[in-house]
C-alpha cells in the first residue's frame, strides 16, 4: 500500500512543475522575451568592444593596485624604517 502513496506524490510534483511551466511566457517576463531580437552585426560588435574596453579597464585596475602592493608599499615601509 505504500507505493499507492508514493505515486500520487510523484504525480502532485508533477503537475507542480507543469503548473508552473504553463505560465512561462506569460506576464513580464514573457513580453519582454516577445520582443526580444538577435542583434545585428553592428550592435553585436559595439557590445563585444565596450566588453572588452570593460575588462581591460577592470584589468588595469587590479594590476595597477597589485603593483603598489607588492612593490611601492615595501618600498615606502623600508623607507621608514618599518
Amino acid at each position: 500500500m505504500q507505493s499507492g502513496g508514493i505515486i500520487d506524490k510523484a504525480w502532485d510534483i508533477q503537475h507542480r512543475i507543469e503548473d508552473k511551466i504553463k505560465h512561462v511566457g506569460k506576464g513580464k517576463y514573457g513580453r519582454i522575451l516577445k520582443m526580444a531580437r538577435k542583434p545585428t552585426d553592428e550592435e553585436f560588435a559595439k557590445t563585444a568592444k565596450i566588453t572588452f574596453i570593460g575588462m581591460m579597464v577592470v584589468g588595469a585596475i587590479g594590476f595597477t593596485i597589485y603593483i603598489i602592493r607588492m612593490v611601492v608599499a615595501p618600498w615606502i615601509l623600508s623607507f621608514f624604517g618599518i
